[in-house]
């Protein structure tokens, strides 16, 4: 019971920051106007008409929920919605005389079901959590009435279908998370464009080249990890300097070299490009990274020499650049355990060192130098690797890392 009573504190404050934050755009709010349904429109003779149409919105949702094995939903019943579990009520950010739905946190609830038009009806939300449940089908394009989002987590459902465009028409929308869903196809360019402070896209169906205009990202997280976007990294990576601190690119099917541009993300606390295709050497630019504290690189096709400069980073606490044909390593990287560095060094060509690759292999490596300049990494590239030696993996594992799993709401708050 105490678990359970802090939890709705926590989850009340949250909603009540959140309202705060999406002052601002009230005016927007009143101005969005995709209406779910005509059907309601006239019918309500409520004290709140608010509350009403919050109440016509979630009985809505609950014939089209059809699996909720830990009744969740049980007391979704009369028009007392701000005692429905899972739904949290505040004042109005217009009338605080008034209480609205602001918030719906079902993360963990394992129910099944559609989402329906009526969720429009919502325009007071400032939080919606779906974390780890059984959803399907696409997202309505009513839910663009909600335009005091602040929050959206749909991660680890089964929903499908494009890109759910209607999430660029979310005005105070701040963090995305749709990871562990079945969307697929392209990313539209104007999802780089929005002011999010966290974008979780990993583990769908996600095709094509990253849009170059990734840089315009204003996010501090990124991650785009196992889905199968090809191309290279768009050196406009740059732009996003000023708050970009973890990048995870994991399993995405990048190709060419890794662009100097990366080094100018002064911020960057995580790279992680594993499990990937690409090329050449690691930019030396990496050395200026002063903020790195995990660069995986590891399960590519780079070569060259691992410089000192990487491995005398001051904030530089794991290194992995297996599975690569590194052939030679600088200075401190010969011996980073002497700094208490975690690294792992193995299947590449580095003479005297275990687990190394065949001297086939390396050779072949060798034979064919890739020179950055000449294939210059831009977005849309799909252009085959300069060698494919045998011992690279045709296709890479999906991965279930904790890092790119869903957790019940944001880290960074």
């Amino acid at each position: 019971m105490a678990s359970h009573s802090f939890t709705f504190f926590l989850s009340h404050a949250l909603i009540l920051f959140l309202l705060h934050l999406a002052l601002p755009c009230y005016n927007a709010a009143a101005k969005h106007g995709h209406s779910p349904s005509r059907h309601y429109r006239h019918q309500a003779h409520h004290s709140n008409p608010r509350l009403y149409h919050a109440y016509i919105a979630l009985q809505a949702w609950k014939r089209v929920i059809y699996s909720d094995p830990r009744n969740f939903t049980t007391n979704w019943s009369g028009l007392s919605v701000c005692n429905y579990t899972g739904v949290f009520c505040a004042k109005a950010l217009d009338d605080p005389k008034i209480q609205v739905v602001a918030g719906i946190d079902l993360n963990h609830a394992d129910i099944a079901g559609l989402i329906p038009e009526e969720l429009g009806f919502l325009t007071d939300l400032a939080l919606f959590h779906l974390n780890s449940n059984r959803f399907c089908g696409v997202l309505p394009q009513s839910l663009s009435n909600l335009a005091l989002l602040y929050e959206l987590d749909l991660s680890n459902n089964r929903f499908v279908g494009p890109f759910p465009s209607v999430v660029l028409s979310m005005p105070s929308l701040h963090y995305l998370d749709i990871r562990y869903n079945e969307f697929e196809g392209s990313l539209p360019p104007e999802l780089f464009k929005k002011s999010l402070d966290a974008l979780f896209l990993n583990n769908n169906r996600l095709t094509n080249a990253i849009p170059a205009s990734l840089g315009q990202t204003s996010s501090s997280v990124l991650v785009l990890a196992n889905n199968n976007f090809g191309g290279c990294l768009p050196p406009s990576i740059a732009d996003s300097a000023d708050t970009l601190e973890e990048l995870l690119l994991i399993n995405i099917s990048l190709s060419g070299c890794l662009p100097p541009e990366v080094g100018f993300l002064y911020k960057l606390r995580v790279l992680d490009v594993s499990l990937n295709h690409v090329e050449g050497p690691i930019p030396y630019s990496i050395a200026g990274l002063a903020h790195l504290e995990q660069l995986n690189v590891g399960h590519n096709m780079m070569t060259g020499v691992v410089p000192s400069g990487v491995c005398i980073l001051p904030s530089l606490a794991n290194f992995t650049f297996s599975y690569n044909y590194f052939c030679e390593e600088e200075g401190t990287c010969m011996n980073l355990t002497s700094k208490g560095i975690a690294y792992d060094e193995s299947h590449n060509c580095l003479p005297e060192k275990p687990f190394q690759r065949s001297e086939k292999e390396c050779q072949a490596a060798l034979e064919h130098p890739v020179d950055c300049f000449q294939h210059p990494c831009t977005a849309g590239f799909r252009g085959p690797p300069a060698f494919a030696p045998a011992g690279f993996p045709a296709a890479a594992p999906l991965l279930s890392s904790p890092s790119l799993s869903p957790s019940p709401s944001p880290s960074h708050f």
